[in-house]
């Protein structure tokens, strides 16, 4: 069976303001290795909650090792207090892989952990649920007891309904006290899905310049799941992307392809705040 791994925040939900602390350190010469007591002192977070926030900006990409990601550089310049709607989707985009990153997908989904399964599989089998719902879905296949999976997943729904959190995503709202659904969502402008979509090339076909179409609509991991949208839905984004020059799409004969022209996705980062509306 598999291990849910959703205990790296211990029992701090995600709140931006105090990830906005951890990046601004982080951004410091010496970063994050500093000893507890002036990461304590310059964050203004306590002993207990230090480490898990800083495992929460680890989970959301914004932090490599002991300083500031290229992401993070980006958030910290262009959206420095984390209010951007952008950022929120990009904090869900890294989330949605556990602590794996953008590393091969496993098989079995269920291998990276709770939050994996939870988007990529959970989700689009269940655009309405409840908790007790998730639990009886994932009793067979997480190793922990029913009444933990319940209490860990309360951190995964509040990370998507509450306004400190990652609510600009719209990607779960709460329908009353105990159902909750999908969508529909907020989003993000074509740039940051291109940045998406050119980091899940990265990780799935390297350095090709074009992929069978059908390829990216089916990709597991891929842009349908983590933008919580259904295959046409998919495809309308991919001619947006088109328009923008983000990509070529060559539909004269089948199998139809995606032509990749982008250069650097942190430049299609960067273009994704300076375009939001």
């Amino acid at each position: 069976m598999a291990n849910l791994q959703l205990h790296f925040n211990g029992n701090f939900p995600l709140k931006k303001e105090e990830i906005r602390r951890i990046l601004q350190v982080a951004n410091e010469e010496k970063g994050l290795k500093d000893n507890l007591e002036n990461l304590m002192q310059k964050t203004g977070l306590g002993n207990a909650k230090v480490g898990k926030i800083k495992s929460w900006a680890g989970r959301a990409g914004l932090i490599k090792d002991y300083h500031v990601s290229e992401e993070g550089k980006i958030v910290l310049s262009l959206d420095s207090y984390l209010e951007n709607p952008i950022t929120d989707w990009l904090i869900h985009f890294y989330l949605s892989f556990g602590d794996k990153g953008l590393k091969q997908p496993p098989e079995n989904l269920a291998e990276w952990g709770g939050w994996p399964y939870f988007v990529h599989v959970f989700l689009p089998q269940n655009p309405q649920f409840t908790i007790q719902q998730f639990v009886n879905n994932t009793d067979a296949i997480f190793e922990e007891k029913a009444e933990v999976i319940a209490d860990r997943l309360k951190y995964i729904l509040r990370t998507y309904t509450e306004k400190t959190a990652l609510m600009g995503c719209n990607f779960i709202q709460n329908f009353d006290k105990n159902t909750y659904q999908t969508g529909p969502v907020n989003l993000p402008n074509a740039y940051l899905i291109g940045y998406f979509l050119a980091k899940l090339w990265e990780r799935d076909f390297q350095t090709s310049t074009s992929v069978l179409t059908e390829t990216i609509l089916q990709q597991k991991m891929g842009l349908s799941t983590i933008l919580g949208i259904e295959t046409e839905a998919l495809k309308e984004q991919l001619n947006t992307l088109e328009a923008y020059g983000i990509i070529e799409q060559r539909r004269t004969v089948p199998p139809y392809q995606i032509v990749r022209r982008w250069d650097d996705p942190l430049t299609l980062l960067e273009k994704a705040y300076a375009n939001h509306q």
